[in-house]
């Protein structure tokens, strides 16, 4: 359904790789093939006289082939990005759908473009040939019913994913005309985000009128509001990160570098607090020295926090430190992009800021979040968790 860059936890497991693209199914693809197995074989058995559990196992070839419907429509995006230069992650296949992880954004509109359309044009190609065999196939039998049902479900998958509003498709396509008219990606990015948004409340108030029609059954109107409500999410999605992106000159790691108080090692954890707090440049961030006055780790903050007050002034401060070389580094003249890509690359609450081999302070996520998001409710650091940089991914 969409194209995305720079996706981090991958909600899946590896199956195998195709044309050198590794793919991979989500949990939730294992849902619907079961979902889809059981509907379609109730089908065969009561429509096409099929009696189980041979029914059943046409429903399974049904989803079989649903697979390689929704697979080749992600092919179309991935060969269509490799022959622009763009790399290919790998191709994911989940409950509703499938995206593409792609290793950067296009460089120009056209290229924008011509990836977003080239699943659609795989869909309509099938939808074409599956309908050519339904035609050409005998009416009222298994072979023919699974043609037209091809042949409809694709022709489907391409009108819906041509709906100009991101995350579909179609909206990747207009954000290209608005970014070649506007010259602003950040720009046109909102603008389709905002078209998806529109789309998915008019798709909402459809269906429900569709139901109240009783032209549709419940198990319908729940499966497509599951999908509107995918369409808003990666539709406010598309929108957040476009807001972000046009920060990113913003991040200065110079400026946002905490300084470092360094204590000896082997000091108690509740003096090192003690002396870190009375120094004047703040709440700097807490390390540990060895003898000669170098720089050996890093106090992990949590894990001082989760000690208890009365058993810090007998727990060596050395005991909730982290070795520097544990702790991912930034150099200290990263653009925006490159500092956030990096986050993304190496997910953690506090990176090093370095010049060379001097380290200059320490970065916390949710410093770096604050510059990005500004209008959210501040938190901790400490609360960004690992996870946080996925807030961050380039859901396109």
């Amino acid at each position: 359904m969409e194209d995305r860059a720079q996706r981090r936890g991958r909600p899946g497991r590896q199956v195998g790789r195709l044309l050198g693209i590794p793919l991979y199914l989500s949990p939730s693809m294992y849902l619907l093939a079961l979902l889809v197995t059981v509907v379609y074989g109730g089908y065969a058995e009561s429509e096409l006289g099929v009696a189980a559990p041979a029914s059943y196992l046409i429903g399974l070839g049904f989803v079989a082939c649903l697979l390689g419907s929704v697979l080749l429509h992600e092919l179309g995006h991935a060969l269509t990005a490799r022959r622009h230069g763009i790399g290919v992650r790998g191709i994911t296949l989940e409950l509703l759908g499938g995206y593409t992880e792609m290793d950067r954004d296009a460089p120009r509109p056209r290229v924008d473009a011509l990836v977003a359309l080239a699943g659609p044009a795989v869909s309509v190609l099938l939808g074409a040939i599956a309908a050519t065999a339904a035609w050409l196939l005998p009416d009222r039998t298994v072979v023919g019913q699974l043609a037209f049902q091809l042949a409809a479900s694709n022709l489907l998958v391409a009108v819906f994913n041509v709906l100009p509003g991101l995350p579909l498709d179609g909206g990747r396509a207009l954000r290209a005309g608005v970014w070649a008219l506007l010259g602003d990606r950040d720009r046109a990015t909102e603008v389709a985000g905002w078209a998806g948004r529109l789309i998915a409340l008019v798709t909402a108030a459809l269906v429900i009128t569709l139901y109240q029609l009783q032209l549709i059954t419940l198990f319908g109107l729940v499966f497509i509001l599951l999908v509107v409500f995918t369409l808003w999410q990666g539709a406010g999605q598309s929108i957040r990160l476009a807001r972000m992106t046009r920060r990113f000159p913003l991040i200065d790691l110079r400026r946002l570098a905490k300084p470092i108080f360094a204590v000896p090692s082997g000091t108690p954890l509740a003096e090192a607090q003690r002396r870190r707090d009375s120094d004047t440049r703040g709440r700097p961030a807490l390390a540990v020295a060895d003898a000669a006055g170098r720089l050996v780790g890093l106090v992990d903050a949590r894990a001082a926090a989760a000690l208890l007050a009365a058993r810090r002034p007998w727990v060596a401060v050395d005991t909730v430190t982290r070795s520097m070389g544990a702790v991912p580094a930034l150099a200290v003249g990263l653009s925006g992009e490159q500092v956030v890509r990096a986050v993304q690359a190496h997910p953690g609450a506090e990176y090093l800021v370095t010049s060379g081999e001097d380290v200059l302070g320490v970065l916390h996520v949710a410093d770096l979040a604050s510059v990005l998001e500004p209008h959210r409710a501040p938190r901790r650091w400490g609360d960004a968790g690992p996870d946080a940089p996925d807030q961050w991914k380039k859901d396109q």
